[in-house]
C-alpha cells in the first residue's frame, strides 16, 4: 500500500499486489490503482517501473505499451519516466454510474522477452453532484378537516455520487404542522413522507409554503432544496347567512314577465361547493309561487305571471338559502303592488290564410283580426298597426275588428316568408300596447324554367372506357319551390354519327350524371355532341338544355403493324447485298404503320438482333436498313436481322419483323446457302425427309429443263442453217445473262424477285453461248419453304427467249 500526494493536496491510495510467474521466458504480473475522479489530464496514477521492480532501459528496450480496449483512452503510458498518467479527465459516474466500486483494467506488455501485466485502476468518487430534486415547487392538496398522523408522499432527490457522498439527510421547514418522515426501502433508498402534526384551518390560512432541503455525506456538504407548497381544502363548518332578515319591494301591477322584484343574498365564509349557496322558495303559496319566479343562483325575484292590484295589494314569501353542505338560512320578502293601467290589449287571429299563393292579385284577404282591452275609457280604446316596409296594409271593417289585406304582387323566390308584427295601442296614460307576430307563408307556382351552371359542358374520356363509365355531370337549378323545383334530366335522342344518342350515352335523371353506354374507340369516332335537357316537376313543366361536347382521347391500344416485309409462312423472303456494296448501301426498308395518332402513332425502328451486328444499321425513323461498313468476302452468306419497330405510347407497343439478308454475288452462290434456310431450326424427322424429296424433285426438274434447252437450240440452229444456207452456216449463239434489276408489286404487298435466263441467237457468230442474268432485284430473292426459286417474265424480244427454271 502506497500514498502519492499529488498537487500537495489530493491524496490516493496505490495498492499493488504483484503475482509473476516464468511460462517460456514470459513474466506475467498484476498492480492495481486506486486514483479519484476528475483528476487533471497528465496526472499520475502511479510509478509502475518501481511497483513492478523494472528498468526505464528495460521499458524502452521492450517498447513497453499500453493495450487495452475503451480503457486506453483514460491512460497512458510515459516510457521515458516509467510512470502512467491521466490522458483525460474520468467521471466516475459516467463511466461506472451507481456501481461500486468502479474500476477498469488494460496491459502493459514488453517485447524481446514478452512479459505482460495487467494494471486494474479504480476511479474513488469525489463530491462532485448536489442532491437534485425532478421539479423545483411540488403542490400537495389536503382538506382542512385531515386528522392528526396523516401522511403525504413528496419527491426524493437524487445524487449520481455513491457512498458517504450520496444523499445523507433531509430537513423540512417550517415544522408548525407538519414533521418528516423517512422510511429506508431494502435497497437502499429513502422515501419521503410529511406528517401532519396540528390540525389546518382554511379559512385562517388557505396556503402554507414548506422547504424540503435534501443534505448528502461529503465534505464540504452539498444540498438540494424543493419548495412544498399546501393548499387547504375547505371543509363546510359555515352556515349560510342572508344579510337581512327582511326584504320589501314596490312593483307595478303592470310589470311585465320577467320583470326582477328585488334580490336577495346570503354568504357562506366556506369556499368551493361549500360556498356555493342555493335559494328556494320556502312554506310559499301556489298562487305565490305561479307569480313570481326564484333564479337559484343569483337570488333574483322575478314576476313568471301577470299581477292584478285588484285582486291582490300585497304578497309575502319566505326565502330558504342552503349550501351544498346541507347547512340553511331564511328570510321573508314582502311584495307591495302599485295600482296603474295594467290591461293591454289582447290580439287575436280570427282567420288567418297561410301559405298565400305567390300570384294573389292586391287587396287579397290575408287575415281578419281581434283586439280585445279589458280596460274602460280611453284605456279601453285601441289602435292596430302593422310594420312598415312591407306589401300589406291593415283596415278597420267592424269594431274591434282589424282586415289585413295584400298592397302588391308577391314573388316568393324574392322573398319567401314575412314575419308581420301586429301592434295594439290603447289610449291610457301612459299607454300600454301588445305585440303579435305572425308567419305568413308565400305557396310557389311554376314560373321560372331550370337554369343549368354552365352554358356548355365539355368532357374528356379515353378510349376502350368500360361501359357504364360515369363521363361527366351536369346540373340546372330552379328558384321554384318544392315540387316545381324538382329537376329531371333527358338525353336528346338525336342522331351522332348516323345513330342515335342514346346508343352512346345516358343520363341519370335524377343527378345528371352521364354515362357511357358503350366502349368508345378513338379510331372510329372521335367526338360527340348532345343535348341534355333540364326539366321541372311543375304543371306545365318547363325545361332548358344544355350542350354537352365529349371528347374521345386516343389511347395506345394498337400495336405497329408489319406492312412490308411480309412475314408468312408460305415463302421465305431474302434481301440480296452484292460483297461489291459501299457503306450506307440501301439493303431494305421496313414498312410499318400505327392504327393510333398524335405520339401514339409515333413510330421509331431499331436493330434487335442481326447476325453481324458491325455490318447492318436501321433507321430510327424511316426503318432503312443499311450496311455500316462495307462488306467483305469474310462475311457470312447469310445474314439474318430481327428489327423492332416501337410506338411512343405510354406504355409502349411494338412488333418485331426477321429481315433475312444473302451476302453475294451470284445466284448459285445464294441458292447453295439458303436451300436450308427455313423460319425454324428445330426440324423434325417428317420435315427433313419432306426436304430431300423436294430437293431431288427440284434436281430433276433442272436437269429436264437443261435438257429441253439444249434440244431447243439444238433445233433452232438446224432451222438457222437451213434457212441462212445461202450464207454459209450460221452458228448459233446462246447468250444468258441477267436483266437489269426491277421490282414487281403483286396484289399482296409483297416483292417478287426472280431470276431469268435468256438464250439469244445471235446471227453474226458460228457459236452459241449461255449468259446468266443479273438479278431482276439486286438484293432480294423469294424462295419458298421447298427451295422453289420463282421467276419472273421479262418483256420478249425478237432476238430474246425466256426460260423459267426452279430451282
Amino acid at each position: 500500500m502506497a500514498f502519492v500526494k499529488i498537487n500537495g493536496a489530493v491524496q490516493w491510495h496505490v495498492c499493488m499486489l504483484l503475482v509473476s510467474f516464468s511460462v517460456s521466458n514470459v513474466v506475467y504480473g498484476q498492480v492495481r490503482y486506486s486514483i479519484p475522479e476528475e483528476m487533471a489530464k497528465g496526472s499520475m496514477v502511479g510509478n509502475i517501473a518501481v511497483d513492478l521492480g523494472l528498468d526505464i532501459k528495460r521499458l524502452k528496450s521492450g517498447r513497453a505499451r499500453v493495450i487495452a480496449g475503451d480503457s486506453s483512452q483514460y491512460v497512458e503510458l510515459n516510457s521515458d519516466k516509467g510512470i502512467l498518467v491521466v490522458n483525460e479527465r474520468i467521471d466516475r459516474e459516467l463511466l461506472c454510474r451507481q456501481a461500486s466500486p468502479c474500476t477498469f483494467s488494460f496491459e502493459v506488455i514488453l517485447e524481446n522477452p514478452i512479459e505482460l501485466y495487467r494494471v486494474t485502476v479504480e476511479i474513488v468518487d469525489v463530491n462532485d453532484h448536489a442532491p437534485t430534486f425532478p421539479k423545483d415547487e411540488m403542490i400537495v392538496e389536503m382538506s382542512e378537516s385531515a386528522l392528526q398522523g396523516a401522511r403525504f408522499l413528496l419527491d426524493s432527490a437524487l445524487d449520481p455520487d455513491v457512498g458517504v457522498n450520496t444523499i445523507q439527510s433531509y430537513t423540512l421547514k417550517p415544522t408548525d404542522h407538519f414533521v418528516l418522515k423517512l422510511d429506508t426501502s431494502p435497497d437502499g433508498s429513502k422515501q419521503v413522507e410529511m406528517m401532519l402534526q396540528n390540525p389546518l384551518d382554511r379559512e385562517s390560512q388557505a396556503e402554507l409554503s414548506l422547504i424540503l432541503t435534501a443534505v448528502d455525506g461529503g465534505n464540504p456538504q452539498k444540498s438540494g432544496a424543493m419548495t412544498v407548497h399546501v393548499i387547504v381544502l375547505d371543509a363546510n363548518d359555515n352556515a349560510p347567512v342572508f344579510t337581512q332578515k327582511r326584504y320589501r319591494a314596490t312593483l307595478r301591477e303592470n310589470a311585465l314577465k320577467g320583470t326582477v322584484v328585488t334580490k336577495v343574498s346570503a354568504t357562506d365564509a366556506d369556499t368551493g361547493s361549500y360556498g356555493q349557496v342555493n335559494y328556494v322558495f320556502r312554506h310559499t303559496t301556489e298562487n305565490d309561487a305561479r307569480l313570481f319566479e326564484l333564479d337559484a343562483s343569483t337570488g333574483e325575484i322575478s314576476v313568471l305571471e301577470n299581477l292584478d292590484f285588484e285582486k291582490a295589494a300585497n304578497y309575502e314569501i319566505n326565502i330558504q338559502a342552503k349550501d351544498h353542505g346541507g347547512l340553511t338560512d331564511s328570510c321573508k320578502v314582502i311584495i307591495e303592488i302599485l295600482d296603474v293601467n295594467d290591461n293591454v290589449p289582447t290580439i287575436s287571429l280570427t282567420s288567418f290564410s297561410s301559405p298565400i299563393s305567390e300570384d294573389s292579385l292586391p287587396g287579397t284577404t290575408v287575415a281578419v283580426i281581434n283586439i280585445k282591452d279589458l280596460d274602460s275609457g280611453e284605456n279601453g280604446q285601441v289602435k292596430c298597426s302593422i310594420s312598415k316596409n312591407l306589401p300589406f296594409i291593415i283596415k278597420s271593417s267592424i269594431t274591434n275588428y282589424y282586415t289585413l289585406l295584400t298592397e302588391d304582387k308577391l314573388d316568393r323566390e324574392m322573398v319567401s316568408e314575412y314575419n308581420i308584427t301586429l301592434t295594439a295601442t290603447d289610449e291610457g296614460s301612459p299607454p300600454l300596447s301588445s305585440n303579435k307576430t305572425i308567419l305568413l307563408k308565400i305557396s310557389d307556382v311554376n314560373d321560372n324554367p331550370p337554369v343549368f351552371e354552365q352554358k356548355s359542358y365539355s368532357a374528356n374520356v379515353i378510349e376502350n372506357n368500360s361501359p357504364g363509365l360515369s363521363i361527366a355531370s351536369v346540373k340546372a337549378l330552379d328558384s321554384d319551390c318544392c315540387h316545381n323545383a324538382r329537376v329531371s334530366y333527358l338525353l336528346d335522342d338525336a342522331q351522332v354519327n348516323g345513330a342515335a344518342a342514346s346508343s352512346y350515352i345516358s343520363v341519370n335523371s335524377e343527378s345528371g350524371v352521364i354515362y357511357a353506354v358503350r366502349s368508345f374507340d378513338y379510331e372510329h369516332i372521335k367526338a360527340i355532341k348532345i343535348n341534355i335537357i333540364a326539366q321541372d316537376g311543375g304543371s306545365p313543366p318547363l325545361s332548358s338544355n344544355v350542350t354537352v361536347n365529349i371528347h374521345i382521347q386516343d389511347q395506345n391500344d394498337n400495336s405497329p403493324q408489319i406492312l412490308y416485309p411480309v412475314q408468312s409462312g408460305v415463302s421465305l423472303v431474302a434481301e440480296m447485298v452484292a460483297r461489291s456494296a459501299d457503306v450506307g448501301y440501301l439493303v431494305t426498308k421496313v414498312v410499318a404503320v400505327d392504327a393510333d395518332s398524335g405520339q401514339n402513332a409515333w413510330l421509331s425502328y431499331k436493330l434487335l438482333k442481326a447476325t453481324d451486328r458491325a455490318l447492318f444499321e436501321v433507321g430510327s425513323q424511316n426503318g432503312e436498313i443499311r450496311t455500316s461498313r462495307q462488306v467483305s468476302d469474310k462475311d457470312a452468306v447469310k445474314q439474318r436481322l430481327v428489327v423492332v419497330v416501337e410506338d411512343n405510347g405510354q406504355p409502349s407497343r411494338s412488333a418485331t419483323v426477321n429481315v433475312n439478308v444473302a451476302v453475294a454475288d451470284s445466284f448459285p452462290e445464294v441458292l447453295s446457302e439458303f436451300s436450308d434456310f427455313t423460319h425454324d431450326k428445330d426440324y423434325n424427322d417428317s420435315l427433313t425427309f419432306y426436304l430431300v424429296l423436294s430437293l431431288a424433285v427440284v434436281s430433276f426438274l433442272f436437269i429436264v429443263s437443261v435438257i429441253v434447252l439444249v434440244s431447243v437450240k439444238v433445233y433452232r440452229w438446224r432451222q438457222s442453217r437451213l434457212f441462212y444456207k445461202s450464207n454459209g452456216n450460221l452458228p448459233v449463239i446462246p447468250s444468258a445473262y441477267y436483266p437489269p434489276r426491277y421490282a414487281d408489286v403483286g396484289a399482296t404487298g409483297t416483292l417478287q424477285h426472280v431470276y431469268n435466263y435468256e438464250v439469244c441467237m445471235n446471227t453474226s457468230l458460228r457459236k452459241s453461248e449461255f449468259k446468266q442474268a443479273r438479278p431482276c432485284s439486286e438484293s432480294l430473292v423469294s424462295l419458298d419453304p421447298s427451295g422453289t426459286q420463282t421467276i419472273p417474265h421479262l418483256p420478249k424480244d425478237s432476238n430474246l427467249t425466256e426460260v423459267s427454271i426452279a430451282f
